[in-house]
């Protein structure tokens, strides 16, 4: 492995308050030191007028390996991770068959071994997702899961989700929550409203997902453990974490860039890749995500990547909810957060490496000597178009594409060796 120096960028990394130009000198893979006079060495990136920062933390991607790799697998949701500046991403279990047994749980962490990220592995909390019977916690514990989640669908049993949210606290490891009540949301495509009255389809009311997050928070607030929500969508959800948070409930909530950046408008379009689930809302619930992220309601930025092929996402109501994310998610941040002065661009750091690790517990986030050297750097100035024939993963259903986003990685480091460069 080799020496490294990334030369003049400004460095900011929000674990240590730090915000300032300076060297950064890398050796067998750690961070050794910022600042001050670094030893001389043959490999130096010339970063001046760019910005560096601790990799990227997605804490919500779909690799859809094993089973649906006609889609993404391991290596390319990977590569598509490095080109966004991820450089450490978490699993999420709704593969093909789900991943509720030790055995998928070795193959992904196998196979990731020569991935251009670090793979961290979320298994089922109930046997392929339907909510019958428990997985066995304690074997995926072994085997190398850091969290649980039935994410793509709610747990539906709360006795099975309050089991394993005691368990993971029990274990230091983390409950991610898909929050729905599937009996609200029906058979719904879109967010129920105007734009579902307009189009004639069936809508999902933003009930549905409040009172999954009403639930969620009621069960960490009476067991006092931690519970994390996913992709936060609605104003009231928002409400119900800041109230929570507030009286000191043990809760963690992250939303995605389509939700800050798009609202249902976008659907009269009739195109499948602005359908996930939860859907796009309201203008309403978009500023209310964005303020959730102000005032620190909201603690991450994840992504919810989630490929599916172009067949698949041809039919508007048929298609499969989901868009991909990765390559667009900092871009997006820049663009549509700090660009119009909602956030720092510390802060967006912050919300989408330091704050990510520290939930799941990981070792990122940080460029704290001794710590792995897991780096972004990017130009926060560049403009560039997204052209889905030139996006990394093999899906190319991106909301943002044709969209001209500021902000460009410029090279993504894992463990000292550049693994993405532009």
């Amino acid at each position: 492995m080799k020496d490294l120096i990334i030369k003049g960028s400004r460095v900011i990394d929000p674990s240590q308050n730090m915000d300032f130009q300076a060297d950064i000198y890398i050796k067998d893979g750690i961070v050794m030191q910022i600042g001050g006079e670094v030893p001389e060495c043959e490999n130096i990136i010339n970063a001046e007028g760019l910005i560096s920062a601790p990799g990227l933390v997605d804490m919500h991607v779909h690799l859809r390996d094993p089973g649906q790799t006609q889609k993404e697998d391991i290596i390319t949701g990977c590569n598509a991770a490095a080109a966004g500046g991820v450089t450490s991403l978490l699993a999420m279990p709704n593969t093909v068959p789900t991943n509720d047994n030790e055995e998928i749980v070795n193959y992904i962490l196998d196979k990731a071994k020569i991935a251009n990220s670090k793979v961290y592995v979320a298994a089922s909390i109930t046997k392929g997702l339907k909510s019958k019977e428990p997985s066995n916690l304690k074997a995926l514990k072994y085997a190398g899961a850091i969290a649980f989640s039935d994410d793509g669908r709610p747990v539906e049993n709360t006795a099975m989700l309050r089991d394993a949210m005691k368990f993971a606290d029990e274990n230091k490891l983390t409950v991610v929550a898909h929050c729905e009540d599937l009996f609200l949301a029906g058979k719904g495509k879109i967010n129920e409203g105007e734009v579902s009255k307009q189009l004639n389809i069936a809508g999902i009311p933003a009930a549905a997902e409040d009172c999954g997050t009403a639930r969620e928070i009621a069960l960490a607030a009476a067991d006092n453990v931690h519970i994390h929500i996913c992709h936060v969508s609605t104003k009231t959800s928002v409400a119900f974490i800041r109230d929570a948070k507030r009286r000191g409930v043990k809760v963690t909530a992250e939303t995605a860039p389509h939700y800050f950046t798009f609202t249902e408008q976008e659907l009269l379009k009739k195109d499948a890749d602005f359908r996930m689930n939860p859907p796009l809302r309201t203008e309403a619930d978009r500023q209310a995500i964005i303020e959730g992220l102000q005032d620190g309601t909201l603690d991450a930025i994840a992504t919810d990547h989630a490929p599916h092929t172009s067949d698949e996402k041809a039919d508007f109501v048929s298609a499969p909810n989901g868009s991909i994310g990765m390559e667009t998610s900092l871009s997006a941040g820049i663009t549509n957060l700090v660009a119009t002065n909602k956030l720092s661009i510390n802060q967006l750091i912050e919300k989408m490496s330091t704050n990510p690790a520290k939930i799941l517990k990981i070792c990122a986030g940080t460029l704290k000597t001794g710590a792995p050297a897991d780096i972004v750097i990017f130009d926060i100035n560049e403009k560039w178009n997204v052209d889905v024939d030139k996006l990394h993963g093999k899906s190319k259903n991106t909301p943002f594409k044709n969209m001209t986003l500021q902000g460009k990685v410029k090279y993504t480091i894992k463990d000292g060796e550049i693994v993405y460069k532009n």
